[in-house]
C-alpha cells in the first residue's frame, strides 16, 4: 500500500531541507532512475511508516516502475499532495548537497525523526537518519 501523502521528511518533497538523510539513503533513490528492466525489483518503503510504500517515490516512479508492478501497486499511485522533485536523481542531488553540513532546518527535522522513531537513530557515523 502506498502512503496517501508524503511524510514530513520525504526525500522527494521539494520543501524538505537538504541533508536530512545519510548519503546512502539518497543513493538508493538513484537506482530507480534507469529503464524499467534496470530498476531494483524491491519497492521503496516510507522512512516514517515502513509498512507503507513511499508516496514521493511512487509518484516519481510512475506506472513504469518495476517495483510497483511487482508489488501490484502501479494502479494505486496517488496524486501528489505537495510539490515533489521531478526525478529520483533530482531528489538525491538536492538531499546530498548539504549532507555533510545540514542546515538548521535539517538538524531540527533529524531531531524530531530520531525522537519519534528510535529505529532511525544511528550507532555509527553521523547521528540521525
Amino acid at each position: 500500500m502506498i502512503r496517501a501523502v508524503p511524510c514530513e521528511a520525504c526525500p522527494y518533497r521539494c520543501d524538505v531541507p537538504s541533508g536530512v538523510w545519510d548519503t546512502e539513503e539518497y543513493d538508493k533513490l538513484r537506482r530507480y532512475e534507469g529503464e524499467t528492466w534496470e530498476q531494483p525489483p524491491a519497492a521503496f518503503s516510507c522512512h516514517a511508516t515502513p509498512a507503507k510504500l513511499c508516496h514521493g517515490w511512487a509518484v516519481v516512479s510512475g506506472v513504469d516502475s518495476l517495483a510497483l508492478r511487482i508489488a501490484g501497486c502501479a494502479h494505486e499511485i496517488p496524486e501528489p499532495k505537495v510539490p515533489l522533485f521531478g526525478s529520483h536523481t533530482e531528489a538525491a542531488d538536492h538531499g546530498q548537497r548539504l549532507v555533510d553540513r545540514p542546515p538548521e532546518g535539517a538538524v531540527t527535522m533529524i531531531g524530531r525523526l530520531t525522537r519519534k522513531h528510535e529505529r532511525l537513530q544511528r550507532q555509527e557515523g553521523r547521528s540521525g537518519p
